[in-house]
């Protein structure tokens, strides 16, 4: 697939925002943005469900977002939402409205993963350069920090921290003085401190800030003279300047300086004690700003997976090489599902693309889960995926991996609760199938045969011959139709007459 325009979606803490991009060459040109400060991290409750008033400001400003998207295909669009809905746990029923309202599908990332993406989008909107670049992230509801080369993250973390959640937890009231300053300090000193020995050992040679809480910082900064002289961006100096002038001050709605944004107000102090802990802990004099942020990195990745460099496809190849998957079985069970699959729907059409995707990936994980134990290896697998750090995965990726793993062998009626009709029981149904057909674990040539699908279920015309000569897997497949059975669907088998074409 080829697209000129590409769209991307962030779903923050703090704001909303839409990036348009047209693709030129091995280029995105940023086109227009839009930005909605929704404020979502603030809208938690102490239970951590997203209130009413909340969810309300995210569907007016999705709405927006999706007249502006209007006509965008939907590979062309790829929107993703951060801390506050991973943390909420009312996400499951705001995310479908929150998809009805924008007209595309989100999905929920994990903090490494928003931790490469970042990396990608600040890397993308710097000047080359082969050396290592730490960038950092302050965010609404969590910090993250990457250290990469090029534009190839080598260490991501994210950290539970950022401006919402430090203001509702050491400025509740907007009130900022010493105490509550160095008690936020300390408490971002503290994660921090986890990681510190990591970065430390992989080393970089300049420090890169990204998104609306350093540009802030850097904007104050430099419009106010707070710098040290000739030096711009954020500088260890300038940070402790202003730290002195808002403790000083009692509130950052107090501060008479250039360049403050009222929306902004609420969650200086949070970030301004998180970016000097990060200072002080990694042991940074000075730091760059770049406009590249996540929603540019969502570009990136976007435009990579019409290029063929989908970043899914390098993360299950180094799965199945940490987990020592033999490469052999994937290989003969692959051929297997997609020769079914194929008799099922067109496997060319891109309406059926990101079903071909997950089948193969699934096959490709299967037995990850052995590398545990041999005993269930099928739910080991399935935890695996759907708990690892997974780049270029989402969560709702991950749980559909998940369960095409959970599933590929034993009783169905762990899967009780996928509708029927959903097209994971047709992935489900090719996966179980070649499974079967290859125990042997041999370079053997499946039997001829025939499927086709039916509101009942799926019928299977086998090779007469065949099923004369394998008693073995008779008997298996005798057992998969009562395992089809019991939960309502049907698995009918039936000798075929010789001489058909092979699948």
């Amino acid at each position: 697939m080829s697209y000129e325009l590409i769209a991307g979606v962030d779903l923050g803490s703090n704001s909303f925002r839409l990036q348009l991009g047209r693709i030129v060459g091995d280029q995105i040109h940023p086109l227009d943005s839009l930005k909605e400060p929704v404020r979502l991290g603030s809208g938690l409750t102490r239970e951590r469900i997203l209130d009413h008033a909340t969810q309300q400001r995210a569907l007016d400003a999705l709405r927006l977002f999706g007249k502006r998207l209007s006509g965008f295909a939907p590979e062309q669009v790829r929107a993703v939402a951060t801390d506050a809905m991973r943390v909420a746990r009312n996400a499951d029923l705001v995310l479908p409205q929150a998809e009805a309202a924008l007209g595309f599908p989100i999905e929920i990332i994990g903090g490494r993963e928003e931790a490469r993406l970042i990396f990608i989008g600040a890397a993308n909107a710097l000047p080359a350069a082969a050396y290592r670049r730490l960038v950092v992230d302050i965010g609404g509801g969590s910090t993250e920090l990457i250290v990469g080369a090029g534009l190839e993250p080598l260490l991501m973390e994210s950290l539970f921290m950022g401006g919402i959640n430090f203001r509702q937890r050491f400025f509740p009231d907007g009130k900022v003085d010493h105490k509550r300053f160095g008690a936020a300090e300390v408490a971002a000193a503290g994660e921090i401190e986890a990681v510190v020995a990591d970065f430390r050992r992989c080393g970089w040679q300049e420090a890169v800030g990204t998104s609306g809480s350093a540009q802030e910082l850097a904007g104050v900064l430099e419009m106010n003279a707070l710098n040290p002289d000739g030096c711009c961006g954020i500088t260890r100096q300038g940070l402790a300047r202003l730290r002195q002038m808002i403790i000083a001050a009692g509130s950052a709605e107090r501060l008479q300086l250039k360049g403050l944004r009222s929306e902004r107000l609420q969650i200086l102090p949070g970030a301004l004690a998180i970016m000097s802990a990060v200072f002080s802990s990694l042991e940074i004099e000075n730091m760059t700003y770049s406009e590249g942020a996540l929603p540019m990195g969502v570009l990136h990745d976007l435009r990579g997976r019409f290029e063929h460099h989908d970043t899914r496809e390098v993360t299950v190849g180094q799965f199945m090489r940490r987990y020592l998957v033999v490469e052999e079985q994937v290989r003969y069970v692959e051929r297997t599902a997609l020769a079914l699959l194929g008799q099922l729907m067109p496997l060319d059409s891109p309406e059926h693309e990101s079903d071909v995707h997950f089948l193969r990936w699934a096959i490709s994980l299967h037995e990850i889960g052995v590398s545990v134990a041999h005993g269930s290896f099928h739910k080991h697998g399935a935890y695996i995926v759907s708990n690892a750090d997974m780049p270029g995965f989402s969560k709702r990726d991950q749980s559909r991996l998940a369960l095409l793993i959970l599933g590929q062998r034993g009783s169905l009626q762990k899967l009780a609760t996928l509708p029927a009709g959903d097209p994971n029981w047709r992935l489900l149904f090719c996966l179980r199938l070649a499974l079967l057909l290859h125990r042997s674990r041999a370079d053997q040539a499946p039997p001829v045969l025939a499927i086709r699908e039916s509101p009942a279920g799926f019928q299977l015309d086998v090779s007469a011959a065949w099923l004369s000569g394998n008693p073995l897997a008779v008997a298996a497949l005798r057992e998969e139709s009562l395992l089809w059975g019991a939960i309502g669907s049907q698995l009918q088998v039936s000798p075929r007459p010789a001489g058909t074409k092979r699948s």
